[in-house]
This record gives structure tokens, C-alpha cells and sequence, in this order.
């Protein structure tokens, strides 16, 4: 079987590439002469970077990119309103990615300089492609990867109704040392909060930078222009901005730089008729907001491979693909005009409401957890030395029983300061210094009671408050941030009332530290007077308390530290019919659910011994698999599995 290609882009290279190592005949035929130099550069995910160079590379080549580490979100005062992670996000020039595919084609099948015409029908069917220039390509399949402007679409589907320009991007590439220097691998954006403005800058590669100017051409316009024109335009409109936009203005070569019209099309109700099926922006575009056009043409390439190796028929093919692809399109269509309204129209969203586009949209755990049959209220405080020991238990309980159980955290302030505080043999720092140490050598768990010594904690209020901030982000980042600030204070001896070890804990974690800080100072006090008056409440008067509640109301209650048979014997009397998942004990899989474990973690649910894991996780470290951290009373090793 021939599949004829008409589109050598991304999309085009790609589906080229991988039928072509499924032994498809393939023709790649693309209307430029050479590699292109327009698109300058974009953001990909890794899962779509991955489909790409994951393959083993059978022709050799190396695909350059860019990590981007973080998202700092600002106005143009230089107020920043959002700082927080990415995961596995880069920057790749569009002529990086298309020499890349280049390289892993062979050049007798890569037929440049032909612009599309029309069809050759015989019998009702296509059986070939014409080009202006009289060539001619005979095939069996017939796939348009031609554009947002598709005239494979338009011959075979008519005309879409693309949606009118509302938003419109200058885009550049420059090279700036300085600026290089100090923004290594952040995305940065500053967007005005009363309009439609915005400018962002992404490190490509090297010292060289892409960056964009998104703004509503009601604010003003320009069409046809010279580069200094349009230099001017562009200092026109951000003459309030930082100094280090001006500055990326300034060294940009506005002979490569061109004015984009944004638009999209409603999801088409098919992507195939009879041998023509179409992929990438010629089956469907969502405006630039959402960063997804390069990785959706990359995975519609791998579905559409994948589907006609499936089935024999390829019309059968063609439906699977379109079945398999629709929804996320539609999503990726709706999430674009979304972020349009909230671009044009920015005055009525608060801050915290702004959504990160790069991000994936998560499943609704508020959801799930009501599905949960044991409802689990767990008491706790940063610095409690028990809830710190307790830790193996409540990890091996989400492994095994996550399916039953939801744990719902809430601080129970331990330490108001040390004038209030009069709780057994703890009546001064010094004792707590005596008392981590004791519980180390009891529990085999990494405590080091120096930092009671060296930079004492004068009450635990301050990370509890900080908690409850990053509980109104995301619950479950906040459940990594409460772990992160733990080992902090108990391992690593850093004061964790200090807003630097905050932020970094919350930056490291994925959360937005900007945003983490407002709430710190503002709502997330209240939250945390809210956990108090619930403790006081419920008698708590020590720490960890775990209330656990079935469905019916029947409520258990532990207090302290307890073996793990203990929490089984509460779960199993609060349900008849509950069965533990077994544990995956795979380094890999075990390291990707907790990226951070102590050596008695990891024997405790591997159910190994403390000798045995010691030489796993050593064997390990030497692979490079993972990270440690050591202090004088044990060890925390930390995830360094590739994803």
C-alpha cells in the first residue's frame, strides 16, 4: 500500500517517518524548496518530544531542545502573579525539529517544490495527486498535511468557517547574552490586567530567545509593514513594560519577524472521506493559547499509523483515528477560546483564577474522594516528630488500600510559640533537639534534632498557615509540599518558618509560589483558624489523631503511633468487603507515586528487609537511577528515574 503525502511540516515528516518503519511506501511531498524558516519556535510537552525521539533513531540525528523549568506570570510593573514549575515542557525551533525529521527520511521519498492542485479520479476514486509543476503521485491513500489553509481540506470537504481574528501575535527570535544569562530556562509573561496585551518570552536555545507580542487589534493594528515599522509598532504598544522587554526589542532582527492572524475552526464531524483523511491544522486548529498545535500534529501522525496497522480496511482506519482523536481536539478547540475571552476580556477573572495553559487538566479528585467508602481526617503539624515516623504506614496504606480510602489533612497547630507550649518533658527547644534524637534511634527513621540547636523554630504556626495556602491551589501538591517541608525540618535542618524554604519547597512541588505567598498572607489564615477550632472540636489533643468514617457514620478514631496491622484492623471493621491492591515494587513505579523515600519506606513496602533495601537503593544510586541526601541520622533518596 502507497500513502501519498501532501505536506512535508511537522505533521507530514512525522507520519512519513513512522509508516515508513511500519514498511509503508511512502511519498512525502512538500511546496517549499529547503527547510523553512518560518514558526521560529514553540513549546512541547515531553510525551509529544518523546514520540519523536523514542524510536531508536535508526538514522541517526539529535534533536535539540530546550527544558523549561518554570512559568513566571506578571504584569507590567513587574508584579509577579504566578511562579511555579513545569514538568517536562521544552522550546524547540521549528527549523531544529524539521532538519531533525529531515535527517530521518531518505531523500528519494521527500519530493520538494510541489504545490498541490488537484486530484486524479478514475472510477469515482483518487488514485492520484497533481502538482502545479505537471508531477504527478499515484498512491492508495491520500493524506492532507497541508495547513490550517488546507486545499486538500477544501477540494474534498469544502470550506470551513474559521472564526474572525480577535487576537494577533508579532513573533521573533532573538539572541541576547544578558538576558540568556539571567532567565536560563523560564517561561516569562507579563499581561496587562485591564485589556488585551500581552508579551512572552521562552529561552530557545544557546542565547537565543522566541518571544511574542499577543494583542487585540482593536487596541491598535498593522498589516503590511517594513521591519522598522513594525519595530515601532511593537515599542508602541509595551512602552510601559519591563526594561527587559524593550531590551529583547531592541536586539531582535525584525526582517525574520511576521504578524500572525489567529483563528480556528469548529471540530470537523469527520476527518476522512473515502482514501483521503486528513491530520494535523488541516483537520483541525486551536488558537495558540493552549501550546497544543505542534503536539497534536505529532500524535494524530501516531494514532493514524497505529489505527491503519490495526485494521485491514483503511476507511475502518480512518473512523478509529477520528474516534480516538475527537475529543481531545474538541477540548484543545473549546480551551483556546476560553483563553481568547479571558485574553480580551481580563478585568473580570481574579489572579488565582488565571489559568496556566501548559498545564494538563487534572481529574476532579473532590470528586473521586466522595467515592471513597473510609473517609479518613488526619490530624497533623509540620513539625510533629510522630506524624514524621508514621509516614511508612500512611504510604503503604495508599498503595494498598487507595481505593477505599481518602485521607483528608488538617493542621492541628503543635507549636504556638514557646511561651504557650508546656507539653510533658518538651519545655524548651533543647528538649525537642533531645527528643528527635531518641525517636530516631527508636523508629529508624532520619531525625536530626540539631536544627533545634542551630536555628530553633519558634512555632509551628507559620508552615501550617503555609499548607493551607497551598491546599487552595491543589490538594494534592499540597499533600508533596507538607512531605517536602518535612524533610526540610526533620532531615535537613532548615528552619521552615522562613518564607525562602516555603517558596522552594513550593516551587519544587509544582506549585505557583507567587500565588502561595498572597494566600499565606490573606485567606489561608482564616483556613488554619478553621482546622484549630475543628481539632478542639473533635478533642484532638495529640499528634497524628485519624478519625476514620464509613459511609454509614461509624467513626474509629487512632491516636499516636501504631504498627500498620493497626490501621488494616479499623479499615477492615468499617468494611465488609474491602480488598487491598498489591504493591508494585518496581523501583520505578514505587519512586514515580513518592519521588522521595527513606530507606524504611522503601523496605516497608517492598517488604524487604532494612539490609536488603539498603543495597537496592545504593545499586541504584550508582545506575544514577536516583538522588540521595544524607544527613548524620540517615538518608533521603530521591527520584531520578527518566519519564
Amino acid at each position: 500500500m502507497k500513502v501519498v503525502i501532501i505536506g512535508g511540516g511537522i505533521a507530514g515528516l512525522t507520519l512519513g517517518i513512522f509508516l515508513r518503519e511500519k514498511n509503508y511506501e511512502v511519498s512525502v511531498n512538500e511546496r517549499y524548496n529547503g527547510i523553512p524558516n518560518r514558526g521560529h519556535a514553540f513549546l512541547m510537552h515531553g510525551d509529544g518530544l518523546s514520540m519523536l525521539t523514542d524510536r531508536g533513531n535508526p538514522m541517526g540525528g539529535k534533536l535539540k531542545s530546550k527544558k523549561i523549568e518554570a512559568y513566571s506570570f506578571n504584569r507590567p510593573d513587574g508584579k509577579e502573579i504566578k511562579h511555579l514549575a513545569l514538568n517536562s515542557w521544552h522550546c524547540l525551533k521549528r527549523v531544529d525539529v524539521i532538519s531533525y525529521l529531515y535527517s530521518q527520511l531518505p531523500k528519494e521519498i521527500l519530493h520538494e517544490g510541489r504545490i498541490f492542485s488537484h486530484f486524479i479520479y478514475k472510477d469515482k476514486k483518487i488514485i492520484g495527486a497533481a502538482f502545479i509543476n505537471g508531477d504527478i503521485e499515484y498512491g492508495d491513500i491520500f493524506v492532507g498535511a497541508d495547513g490550517a489553509n488546507s486545499r486538500v481540506r477544501d477540494l474534498i470537504f469544502g470550506k470551513v468557517d474559521f472564526t474572525p481574528v480577535q487576537v494577533k501575535e508579532v513573533v521573533g527570535v532573538c539572541t541576547n547574552e544578558t538576558v540568556a544569562a539571567n532567565h536560563p530556562s523560564v517561561f516569562t509573561k507579563y499581561q496587562n490586567k485591564n485589556n488585551g496585551l500581552a508579551f512572552g518570552l521562552i529561552p530557545a536555545s544557546g542565547n537565543d530567545f522566541v518571544w511574542f507580542l499577543q494583542y487585540d487589534p482593536a487596541l491598535s493594528d498593522i498589516n503590511d509593514s517594513t521591519p522598522d515599522e513594525l519595530k515601532a509598532f511593537c515599542h508602541k504598544l509595551l512602552r510601559k513594560y519591563p526594561p527587559i522587554v524593550n531590551e529583547i526589542i531592541q536586539s531582535n532582527d525584525f526582517n525574520t519577524t511576521y504578524v500572525w492572524n489567529t483563528r480556528d475552526f469548529d471540530l470537523m464531524p469527520s476527518f476522512h472521506k473515502k482514501n483521503v483523511v486528513l491530520i494535523g491544522d488541516a483537520a483541525h486548529q486551536a488558537l495558540p493559547f493552549t501550546s497544543a498545535g505542534t503536539t497534536n500534529a505529532i500524535v494524530d501522525a501516531k494514532t493514524l499509523m497505529e489505527c491503519l496497522e490495526k485494521f485491514d480496511n483503511y476507511e475502518a482506519a480512518f473512523k478509529e483515528y477520528y474516534n480516538l482523536r475527537n475529543a481531545d481536539v474538541a477540548k484543545h478547540i473549546q480551551m483556546g477560546r476560553d483563553l481568547k475571552k479571558i485574553f480580551l476580556n481580563p478585568q473580570g477573572h481574579d489572579d488565582d483564577d488565571l489559568p496556566v495553559p501548559l498545564i494538563a487538566q487534572k481529574e476532579d479528585t473532590e470528586l473521586v474522594a466522595k467515592n471513597k467508602k473510609i473517609q479518613v481526617t488526619y490530624f497533623t503539624d509540620p513539625i510533629c516528630s510522630t506524624c514524621w515516623i508514621v509516614q511508612p504506614q500512611i504510604r503503604k496504606l495508599l498503595l494498598e488500600y487507595d481505593k477505599f480510602v481518602n485521607i483528608e489533612y488538617r493542621m492541628g497547630g503543635l507549636l504556638p510559640s514557646w511561651d504557650d507550649y508546656n507539653k510533658g518533658k518538651i519545655q524548651k527547644p533543647a528538649d525537642a533537639a533531645q527528643l528527635w534524637e531518641e525517636v530516631c534511634a527508636i523508629h529508624d527513621m532520619p531525625l536530626d534534632g540539631d536544627v533545634w540547636i542551630e536555628d530553633p523554630l519558634t512555632s509551628s504556626f507559620p508552615p501550617s498557615i503555609a499548607f493551607k495556602a497551598a491546599q487552595m491551589q491543589d490538594k494534592e501538591k499540597a499533600i508533596l509540599f507538607l512531605r517536602r517541608i518535612k524533610e526540610m525540618v526533620f532531615v535537613e535542618k532548615k528552619n521552615i518558618i522562613k518564607w525562602e524554604f516555603l517558596k522552594r519547597a513550593a516551587f519544587e512541588v509544582g506549585l505557583d509560589s507567587a500565588r502561595l505567598l498572597k494566600d499565606f498572607d490573606g485567606k489561608a489564615k482564616e483556613f488554619f483558624r478553621e482546622d484549630l477550632v475543628l481539632s478542639q472540636e473533635m478533642g484532638v489533643t495529640g499528634f497524628p489523631t485519624f478519625f476514620f468514617t464509613n459511609g454509614y457514620g461509624k467513626q474509629m478514631v487512632l491516636k499516636g503511633y501504631h504498627p500498620y496491622e493497626k490501621f488494616e484492623e479499623i479499615i477492615n471493621a468499617l468494611m465488609d468487603d474491602v480488598k487491598k491492591e498489591p504493591i508494585n515494587t518496581d523501583p520505578k513505579s514505587l519512586f514515580t507515586q513518592f519521588p522521595t523515600m527513606t530507606e524504611k519506606e522503601f523496605a516497608f513496602m517492598c517488604g524487604i528487609s532494612r539490609d536488603e533495601a539498603n543495597m537496592r537503593l545504593v545499586n541504584l544510586f550508582k545506575e544514577g537511577s536516583i538522588n540521595k541526601f544524607e544527613s548524620k541520622n540517615g538518608v533521603i533518596w530521591m527520584n531520578n528515574f527518566e519519564s
